[in-house]
């Protein structure tokens, strides 16, 4: 599950939960799969060594190879966001760490904040909110369908106990 409660929710206590978009692709993985390309697209090239039309055809083939790894890194700096909910005292409060760009905090007190599940109006299915001091923001929006619904639940609980 890409979020987890660092200190679990517990009545009148501080509990922090952090999500972050899931990773498919862990570094070991990367470097991995940029090596089976480029000895993969070595291989047509075996029948050309001592050849003229080996340098003719070598730049493309290593181009190709630094376009895949520029996409995937790219997407893996894209993927670098984290938010973190912490629920203490009387105050709720949310800050969502961008990539690029600064952060984005939303401060409630607890008492009047409230979860809600968009089911289809939502840009995506399920969409999770945080209402509260007369502003709406998203929570978990780059979770799957099924960890959006748990994610919903979870925090249900978690406003339920930390209100005490």
């Amino acid at each position: 599950m890409p979020y987890k409660w660092k200190t679990p929710p517990a009545p009148k206590s501080a509990s922090e939960l952090q999500l972050w978009p899931h990773q498919s692709l862990p570094p070991k993985g990367f470097a991995a799969f940029i090596g089976a390309t480029f000895v993969l697209i070595m291989i047509p090239l075996f029948p050309l060594i001592g050849s003229v039309v080996l340098w003719g055809v070598l730049p493309f083939l290593l181009l190709a190879v630094g376009g895949v790894w520029l996409a995937l890194e790219r997407s893996h700096r894209n993927a670098q966001i984290l938010e973190v909910l912490t629920l203490s005292g009387e105050t709720a409060h949310l800050v969502r760490h961008n990539p690029r760009g600064p952060a984005q905090e939303w401060d409630c007190n607890i008492y009047w904040a409230q979860v809600e599940m968009h089911k289809k109006d939502g840009p995506v299915p399920h969409y999770v909110t945080l209402r509260g001091e007369g502003r709406e923001v998203e929570i978990g929006a780059f979770l799957s369908e099924e960890e959006r619904i748990s994610l919903y639940d979870d925090l249900l609980r978690g406003l339920a106990q930390t209100r005490g």
